[in-house]
């Protein structure tokens, strides 16, 4: 079955840096975009970033955008959210997601906090 497994989420302070990372196994990774979202507490989920299935296409949140970068390693099931320049209202926990078969599945998320 898909299971999506996303590590990497901390308490950091603003401006700071994290790497998400989501280990993606039970179905084909490189056949397949792959997208970041995000849930701050009370807010709805949004579409943070995503990527096309080989990597050559990306696209991001407007807010995000210039200093949030998807990536994807097809060799090891991963894909990766390198955030820079972190803001107090980046704080969320943030989902990785697959589109398969018409339904969308998702991790058990991880937890990011900026604040000083």
């Amino acid at each position: 079955q898909v299971q999506l497994v996303e590590s990497g989420g901390d308490l950091v302070q603003p401006g700071g840096s994290l790497r998400l990372s989501c280990a993606a196994s039970g179905f084909t990774f490189s056949s397949y975009a792959m997208s970041w979202y995000r849930q701050a507490p009370g807010k709805e989920r949004e579409l943070v970033a995503a990527i096309s299935r080989a990597g050559g296409s990306t696209n991001y949140l407007d807010s995000v955008k210039g200093r949030f970068t998807i990536s994807r390693d097809n060799a090891k099931n991963t894909v990766y959210l390198q955030m820079n320049s972190l803001k107090p209202e980046d704080t969320a926990v943030y989902y990785c997601n697959v589109l398969r078969g018409g339904k969308n599945y998702w991790g058990q998320g991880t937890q990011v906090t900026v604040s000083s």
